[in-house]
């Protein structure tokens, strides 16, 4: 009898995670980040990536 408790407590919460993780998650697929379109995401990206390689790293002090 213990098993079967068991059993149905772990379907139970397995079916509310399971809800709680489509709730959340359908949010993200449905809309679009920002104001950002198809088109300019890679835009966006590609000048991400050049600001970073543009700034200057700092270079360790040489030890003798």
């Amino acid at each position: 009898m213990r098993a079967i408790f068991s059993v149905l407590g772990l379907l139970l919460v397995v079916v509310v995670i399971s809800l709680l993780a489509k709730k959340q998650i359908a949010p993200m697929v449905a809309t679009p980040q920002g104001t950002a379109s198809a088109q300019q995401l890679p835009q966006q990206v590609k000048q991400a990536v050049d600001a970073a390689l543009q700034t200057p790293r700092s270079m360790p002090d040489e030890k003798p």
